[in-house]
């Protein structure tokens, strides 16, 4: 008996452990599914596929977090899925709908494409497996999003009129360099914060919130792009304000305050800063040790490469 409940402990665990990699893995087939569908002429369909998969995006790290089963080869698998579905499948898109039959105009696809992979390069780095109230940068679905509904939005029924329907390819490739740009810069964009109703702020925040998504469900084609560039010109406006465009402070904004947690669970890791280790003294007789690493040398890590995520 006690050996049967522990084989369906041992289970019902395996099941949460793949949970959100079920969640990732699921981004990954909406972003291959909107490249196929690009392919075939079926370009709404291509848009709103990376949409959702943003949002299986942002469901799969609040699973791992809820069900503490984060892991760096979750981390490492939501990075590469989102290098295909929010670089690849949104470049791939604006390709097919604006660029092609003209010779060098993809060269606008692979720019965008470099800026997303290079931007979740450096977010491993630089902030995974670091609690985190901002972005730094760009966040790469909030770009992709940006680059998917641009066509649904002004191709809809009540603005194709009067902007004269789907926008221009040179429209377009602005927007593309623009977005690049966005993520590999130094602005810092604020997290979605989570529903909490403790505080008045928190209520007025959480309601917006609800309200947003809301709008976003009924009407999404008239929503889901004008807020989405609200946040990035917000991100612009607030750093510009502050004066945090060319360079942030040493810690902050981008880390908690507690400086603990990580987005999916994963321990925090930090690279050695060897010029903080005390350099190495020796006897008044100034007789060296017969082994040992050299004044000023680095330790020997036994030839593997420290880790600096």
């Amino acid at each position: 008996m006690i050996q049967r409940v522990r084989a369906k402990r041992v289970r019902l665990e395996r099941g949460i452990i793949i949970l959100p990699s079920a969640f990732t893995l699921g981004n990954l087939f909406l972003g291959i599914y909107a490249m196929v569908s690009a392919a075939r002429g079926e370009f709404e369909t291509a848009s709103w596929s990376i949409v959702f998969a943003a949002l299986l995006d942002m469901l799969d790290g609040r699973i791992a977090r809820f069900t503490a089963t984060g892991s760096r080869f979750g981390a490492e698998l939501d990075s590469l899925v989102d290098a295909i579905s929010f670089g690849v499948a949104p470049g791939f898109l604006a390709y097919a709908l604006f660029f092609d039959g003209q010779t060098w105009s993809w060269i606008l696809s692979f720019l965008y494409v470099t800026a997303v992979v290079v931007r979740l390069a450096r977010y491993n780095v630089e902030q995974a497996g670091h609690a985190k109230r901002y972005f730094h940068g760009l966040p790469s679905p909030t770009a992709g999003m940006v680059l998917a509904t641009v066509y649904p939005f002004l191709t809809s029924a009540a603005l194709s009129p009067v902007v004269g329907g789907a926008p221009s390819p040179q429209t377009v490739g602005i927007l593309m360099v623009v977005l690049a740009a966005l993520m590999l810069s130094h602005i810092p964009y604020p997290i979605v914060p989570r529903l909490s109703f403790r505080t008045p702020l928190a209520t007025a925040r959480s309601l917006l919130l609800a309200l947003l998504a809301a709008a976003a469900l009924a009407v999404p084609e008239y929503a889901i792009f004008p807020v989405l560039c609200a946040y990035t010109v917000w991100g612009v406006a607030r750093s510009t304000v502050l004066g945090l465009v060319d360079r942030l402070p040493d810690q902050d904004p981008l880390l908690d305050e507690e400086g603990a947690g990580a987005d999916e669970g994963d321990a925090e890791i930090r690279s050695v800063d060897y010029r903080e280790i005390a350099p190495i003294r020796y006897p008044s007789s100034g007789a060296r040790p017969a082994e040992g690493p050299a004044r000023g040398s680095r330790p020997d890590t036994g030839g593997q490469r420290e880790d600096t995520r």
